[in-house]
């Protein structure tokens, strides 16, 4: 008010036309003061210095806690938690941040949030939705575990038919896997298969399941449970599921869970090759050129609440797993194996050492029997046995095997069993280089196997070389290329002619 004062006087008597040296004596200030005011076209605002207050650093918690419905603390109880992080101002400033909040607890939004970034390789958020998904011709409830690296914005996915603690526990590891390392920090919500007790209104610690304490002490990694019924806490996970249902699950049917585990891995690929529209930035480019260096590493083995358990492989190569049957491969015949259930649809097989075999797709009702030929290739029958199914497999083989058929009736007991001996030879001929030679034997009466093999050994270069004459290219024959070393036939040859 003083300086509006003294303004308004130098103003009124320089209009006056007296001069500055009369007004500084008259008024008792300085001339330069006077020159100043004289300058000052417009009267001076009131302005008085900022000084910061002990609790400004804290007033955007101070807010979450008045305001959000989980806390709504009392101005007592925030001051004895701002201590506990280093406030050492006194009660009162609390007080008046209070009264503000609370005459403008109207306009202040409960969604409100104060957003927090963690430095690379920090923080990784985990959680899972649920969506009804067409697998295999029915809609199923499937589970989709994810995680997301808080820096990078880098995500992994993997999908299941349970949501138990070993359907978590797995989920986390082979998370992490997917994403190539470990972070420092492991952001959950609060399952039972996670957290025991999360009661923010008290002042006790956070009370986690003792099997996720060994879990995270065995990745090396620290749970961080998020407030209950605060999902914001978590906010990067929550966001992406929505995106996921959208953009991947709604209008897609997947012929088992493994194709949807494949397929959703292959989308979650190409989304991480994608801009985040928070960061500005690739997070598979992210990851790779700063978060990958600040990750604790992965490790060797897999963490398990339960024992494997032991099953015997039949002779005939199966194994016997919640009344049903499942092809292993052979040499695993009247040998046990270890095996466990995963996610409520994975068999995962292992020796009794410990060693991974491969997976198997638990299959839906009683006492089936699901076999994969794969399996028995060691030991698989060069031909068939069964007349008729000789016949059917020597015609549809070979162009000329219906004509070798009719011309050995009669001149042998049981032809098919030539023929059959001829298929055997397969495993050391194409189909075409025999077919030639069932021809030449037809036009030369060598039908019998021993003749066929004797003509191998003696005339099968002279066979093709008229075969390629007839054509005139024998040039463009490549000899080399349509039959195997016939070295291997002469080491065998007494064997094969049994």
């Amino acid at each position: 008010m003083k300086n509006l004062r003294e303004w308004a006087a130098v103003q009124e008597l320089h209009k006056r036309k007296v001069p500055i040296l009369r007004i500084a004596k008259q008024l008792k200030m300085s001339r330069n003061t006077v020159k100043k005011l004289i300058r000052l076209k417009e009267e001076p605002k009131y302005s008085r210095n900022h000084y910061p207050s002990k609790v400004e650093s804290y007033l955007d918690q101070i807010i979450v806690w008045r305001t959000s419905p989980e806390y709504d603390f009392n101005g007592t109880r925030i001051f004895r938690e701002l201590v506990k992080r280093g406030y050492n101002g006194s009660i009162n400033p609390i007080y008046r941040v209070l009264k503000k909040i609370d005459e403008g607890k109207s306009e202040i939004s409960p969604d409100a949030t104060v957003r927090v970034e963690t430095p690379p390789g920090d923080q990784a958020q985990f959680d899972w939705a649920e969506y009804q998904v067409v697998v295999n011709g029915r809609v199923r409830t499937v589970y989709c575990f994810s995680m997301i690296l808080a820096a990078s914005r880098k995500k992994a996915i993997c999908f299941s038919l349970s949501c138990d603690a070993d359907a978590i526990y797995e989920a986390i590891q082979e998370l992490y896997d997917d994403l190539g390392g470990v972070t420092q920090e492991l952001l959950i919500d609060n399952p039972k298969a996670l957290v025991i007790e999360n009661n923010l209104k008290s002042e006790d610690e956070i009370k986690y399941n003792e099997q996720a304490l060994l879990l995270a002490a065995h990745l090396g990694t620290e749970l961080n449970a998020c407030n209950c019924y605060w999902p914001r806490t978590k906010g990067k996970i929550e966001k992406p599921f929505q995106y996921i249902e959208e953009q991947f699950i709604k209008g897609n049917t997947f012929f088992s869970m493994e194709e949807l585990n494949r397929r959703g891995k292959e989308f979650i690929r190409d989304w991480n090759g994608q801009a985040h529209t928070t960061t500005r930035r690739i997070p598979n480019e992210f990851f790779e050129n700063e978060e990958i260096q600040a990750l604790l590493p992965l490790p060797n083995t897999r963490f398990r609440m339960k024992a494997l358990e032991k099953r015997k492989v039949s002779s005939d190569g199966y194994i016997h797993i919640n009344t049903n049957k499942y092809s292993v491969p052979i040499k695993y015949a009247t040998k046990h194996l270890m095996y466990r259930i995963v996610y409520g649809f994975r068999i995962e097989l292992s020796t009794e050492e410990q060693e991974y075999i491969m997976s198997l797709e638990l299959q839906d009702g009683k006492h089936g029997i699901f076999k994969n030929p794969e399996h028995y290739e060691a030991i698989a029958v060069k031909a068939s046995k069964s007349i008729p199914q000789i016949k059917r497999d020597f015609t549809s083989t070979f162009k000329n095997g219906e004509a070798y058929l009719k011309a050995a009736t009669g001149l042998f007991g049981q032809p098919s069993y030539h023929a059959r001996k001829i298929l055997e030879l397969l495993d050391l001929y194409e189909p075409e280089v025999l077919d030639k030679i069932i021809e030449y034997a037809i036009a030369n009466n060598k039908l019998d196997i021993k003749s066929i093999k004797q003509l191998i050994r003696n005339d099968f270069f002279k066979i093709i070389a008229d075969e390629a004459e007839t054509k005139n290219s024998i040039e463009s024959t490549d000899i080399g290329g349509i039959i195997r070393s016939l070295d291997y036939y002469e080491e065998s040859s007494e064997v094969t002619a049994l």
